[in-house]
């Protein structure tokens, strides 16, 4: 199993693609390129680090995958590649090599070979011991023991009619699973509350969001079909947020390929998946290439949040807010109602920052040329403006927000200006 991460150059033309935020081939094959690419090596280092090396009890498991690749390579890449097993590679590695705190979970693995097993269609024979009364297999579900201790599986373990089995919920309409069993579906076990991961749904909020993910793809797919494409090429499942979460949804680097959302109406689904993607698509690009060198102290202005953000956050916000202002002119052309005024409204707030963000003095010259055809492609949406003054208007009300948030941090006004 090759585990070496490529050397990645990219392109003029593929950076600029991705600065606009529009879908492009090479863009989304450089996203899926790093992303495979960096959990292989995780993956690898997790093997290296754990108990006895490559010839301790993590190799019988990798020996596992390595024979269900053998058969059927592209589901032990699924498998390896599902974002939550991102999130339990950089857990796992952490504690490999800390010297104190809760010990790794290496049995996972086991989890992970027995089901690309299952889903390459080996025989096999692995043993896993569950944790608390269960075993989660990563794409495809869980399994209930009737019986504690260590449990022998086999080919003929996983019977989705069994009621000691528990599949993953997949979505209507293609690849992506509403995952509300993986116990690594987002990191850590007390996540602040806006990123906060549902309990397991009932059927009825599994049905409930079918009707809503098919409402938000319908909508993508009308107003802007390379979106919903996009969308299905990156991303592989979503995690339902908590009631209580403060937000409408987040993307977390670790889990690569995964969006977790609140259920909500298909308009501001769709929305939030646009918005999301992007995330994801800035956060790979960042592993292969320095788009700037600054730190991480809070001080930038964002028109789209209260608090001050590091230029990470604001680079991310504005990127991610591009895209929405392109969705929401193509959904206005559309005829959608509302539509007009909430790209007016977000176009303005993404205007507002991006001068900021180009005359950055730790911006890297590939940083520059990002931030460039993202200016590019603000400027191009006045082929296309809204009706009446409504652009003008969106302006003015974010210059007041401006003054309004520089007033009430003025140490920051200069960080606020356009």
């Amino acid at each position: 199993m090759t585990t070496a991460l490529t050397a990645f150059t990219v392109s003029s033309r593929t950076l600029r693609a991705l600065a606009s935020t529009e879908p492009s081939p090479e863009g989304t094959r450089l996203v899926r390129d790093v992303r495979r690419s960096k959990r292989l090596v995780l993956l690898r280092a997790v093997l290296d680090a754990a108990p006895g090396g490559p010839s301790g009890e993590a190799a019988d498991h990798w020996a596992l995958l390595e024979e269900a690749e053998r058969h059927d390579a592209g589901a032990v890449r699924d498998v390896l590649h599902y974002p939550a097993t991102g999130v339990w590679a950089e857990e796992t590695l952490r504690r490999l090599h800390a010297s104190y705190g809760p010990p790794p979970d290496l049995g996972h693995l086991g989890a992970l070979a027995v089901a690309a097993a299952l889903r390459a269609g080996i025989a096999f024979t692995h043993t896993l011991r569950p944790q608390q009364g269960r075993l989660v297999l990563p794409t495809l579900g869980l399994l209930r023991p009737d019986r504690p201790g260590p449990v022998a599986l086999t080919e003929r373990s996983w019977d989705p009619g069994d009621p000691a089995t528990l599949p993953l919920h997949a979505l209507p309409g293609g690849r992506t699973a509403l995952d509300d069993l993986d116990p690594y579906r987002a990191p850590g076990p007390a996540q602040p509350a806006p990123v906060r991961p549902a309990r397991r749904l009932t059927p009825k909020g599994h049905k409930r969001w079918d009707t809503q993910w098919s409402g938000a793809l319908t909508l993508l797919l009308r107003y802007d079909t390379v979106r919903a494409e996009e969308t299905g090429h990156l991303l592989r499942s979503v995690v339902p947020l908590s009631g209580g979460s403060r937000s409408n949804g987040a993307t977390l680097p670790a889990a690569a390929g995964s969006v977790l959302a609140r259920a909500q109406a298909p308009p501001a689904l769709a929305a939030t998946l646009v918005h999301e993607v992007q995330h994801g698509k800035l956060a790979a690009l960042a592993d292969v290439l320095t788009l700037h060198t600054a730190d991480r102290t809070p001080r930038h202005w964002a028109p789209w949040r209260c608090d001050p953000r590091p230029l990470e956050g604001l680079l991310h916000g504005a990127y991610a807010h591009l895209a929405l202002a392109g969705y929401w002119q193509r959904a206005a052309l559309y005829g959608a109602r509302g539509a007009w005024a909430q790209h007016a409204r977000i176009r303005a707030q993404v205007a507002a920052v991006l001068p900021a963000l180009q005359a950055h003095d730790r911006l890297t010259a590939a940083g520059r040329e990002f931030t460039e055809a993202m200016a590019a492609a603000e400027r191009a949406m006045d082929e296309l403006p809204p009706p009446g003054d409504q652009h003008t208007a969106a302006r003015r009300a974010v210059d007041r927000e401006r003054r309004a948030w520089c007033e009430a941090h003025p140490e920051l006004a200069p960080f606020a200006r356009g």
